[in-house]
């Protein structure tokens, strides 16, 4: 007997599942969410939906699908609500939650729904928009604002404020608040500065450009929750049998949640959500914060992730049960990492915050996929770890063997051998993995080039300023630790290399 799908009809019908979605359907959008991910879903969406229960924001997202084929049946399907299961352990206790998460109202294309979107620029509801596309997605480009859609995420943005600014004119109580939460340093900043940049390029005035540094507030902001996607075949079966039901968007995070967005009491005002969960942290400086889950949890997971995919893991927590991987993981975190972090950070916040992350990442629950982290894998490093080595170097003249390792491990997993169809694979004992990153193509040309010499891909690949933006052969003993460290990979293998 086949069970019945997630839908509004379902929730008229068991109305214990969400009590309160006949009073939630009806709030107005006050959200325009460009990205469909998981992170935003078990994230900002999460913190919408409580509130809205609590009756604190009232209001829901109307959520932009940016990239791929378009496609948002899966969302219209289900009336665009989705399960969220929380899984781990908070303040001592075993938390085990499933709850239906009610905050989206509409999911539309960017590639077909266009017009669409501009036109709730001009609802008087709309206060905040909200993005994640990854690390890349906030970059200027040379982008076409009348296109159906813009190209690039900051183009669609600028093109929706325009949208606005032509409905409301130089309003400044029609400004939005932006909170984009893509994981870069003032990332709230950075938009700002290539939204601007692009009306100034687009030459649509300076009322407007004024509009938008005036009455529009970029709010830098940092995300931190575990939300590995959809959970594993028996995981999803084992909560269907339970819940009685079928859920195509069924998402599994960790308790653990944390959104500092970069504010004032004004902010506080629009993000009333925020009154609903302590997760939510509206500070004047979130640096510190950024930079504790930045180094440690994100600069961490970008350096051990491909060893531990080489050594035939599949997970972070099956990396965590494998003794020689959790003491590579914890060593790099605290020892090497923690005292590197490029900013004024005490060893009794670090550590204590790194042991934290360690527990995480063992969270049982929680199958996160390693080979989802090497998504972006060249433009995380870069952002995430390349401070920090050059901050070792700056406290002290020793090479970081660990980090070493780790980024020996990298190269490793980047060499591409097999091309086909527009998409870059490596190799794991004879299976393919996909390299799923905009370097792929340099990758592949670079070990095509020193084909057989490891030593001489290493030196071109570090002294690369264009990818790193500084020569790391500059750093002493770092290139021939890493040379050595990957000539042990290739030859002997993962396990050789940790021993």
């Amino acid at each position: 007997m086949s069970l019945p799908q997630l839908s509004p009809s379902l929730l008229s019908e068991q109305t214990t599942l969400l009590p309160e979605y006949d009073a939630i359907r009806k709030l107005p959008e006050k959200v325009v969410q460009f990205g469909t991910g998981v992170l935003l879903r078990g994230l900002p969406d999460y913190f919408i939906d409580k509130a809205n229960r609590n009756g604190l924001f009232n209001g829901r997202v109307l959520v932009v699908k940016s990239t791929g084929n378009g496609k948002v049946d899966a969302f219209s399907e289900q009336d665009n609500l989705y399960t969220h299961c929380i899984r781990g352990i908070e303040d001592g206790r075993q938390v085990d939650e499933t709850l239906i998460n009610s905050a989206i109202s509409r999911t539309l294309s960017a590639a077909t729904d266009w017009e669409t979107i501009l036109k709730s620029a001009e609802s008087e509801d709309i206060r905040i928009v909200i993005s994640n596309t990854t690390e890349v997605g906030i970059q200027l480009t040379e982008d076409d604002l009348y296109a159906t859609p813009p190209a690039s995420f900051p183009g669609k943005l600028t093109a929706y404020l325009l949208r606005r600014f032509q409905a409301f004119g130089n309003s400044p109580e029609h400004g939005l608040v932006i909170i984009p939460t893509e994981l870069l340093p003032d990332n709230g900043q950075k938009l700002k500065d290539i939204v601007i940049e692009q009306a100034r390029r687009h030459h649509l005035g300076a009322n407007f450009i004024d509009w938008i540094s005036t009455h529009n507030r970029f709010c830098s902001s940092l995300v931190d929750r575990i939300v590995p996607g959809r959970p594993a075949p028996e995981v999803v079966e084992s909560i269907t049998a339970e819940g009685g039901y079928r859920d195509d968007l069924l998402i599994m995070s960790e308790v653990y949640r944390l959104w500092a967005i970069e504010g004032d009491e004004k902010i506080k005002s629009v993000l009333s959500f925020a009154e609903a969960d302590n997760g939510v942290i509206i500070a004047p400086d979130i640096d510190r914060y950024r930079e504790l889950k930045l180094r440690l949890l994100n600069g961490t997971h970008t350096l051990c992730v491909g060893l531990c995919y080489l050594y035939g893991k599949d997970t972070v927590r099956e990396s965590m049960e494998t003794e020689v991987l959790e003491q590579f993981i914890a060593g790099l975190m605290l020892s090497e990492l923690g005292p590197a972090i490029p900013y004024a950070v005490d060893r009794s916040v670090y550590e204590p915050f790194g042991n934290q992350v360690l527990d995480r990442f063992r969270n049982p629950a929680i199958r996160h996929q390693l080979i989802d982290i090497t998504v972006q894998y060249t433009a995380k490093m870069r952002m995430r770890n390349i401070p920090t080595l050059l901050q070792h170097y700056q406290n002290t003249r020793s090479v970081p063997t660990r980090f070493a390792q780790g980024f020996a491990a990298f190269l490793a997993f980047m060499k591409v051998t097999e091309h086909k169809d527009g998409v870059y694979y490596g190799s794991r004992n004879g299976v393919a993995y996909p390299i799923r990153c905009d370097a792929a193509p340099y990758f592949y040309e670079k070990w095509e080039q020193y084909a057989g010499q490891p030593e001489a891909l290493t030196e071109a690949v570090l002294g690369d300023t264009t990818l790193w933006g500084t020569d790391l052969t500059a750093l002493p003993g770092f290139a021939a630790q890493v040379k050595a460290d990957l000539t042990t990979l290739l030859e002997k293998g993962a396990q050789a290399l940790l021993q």
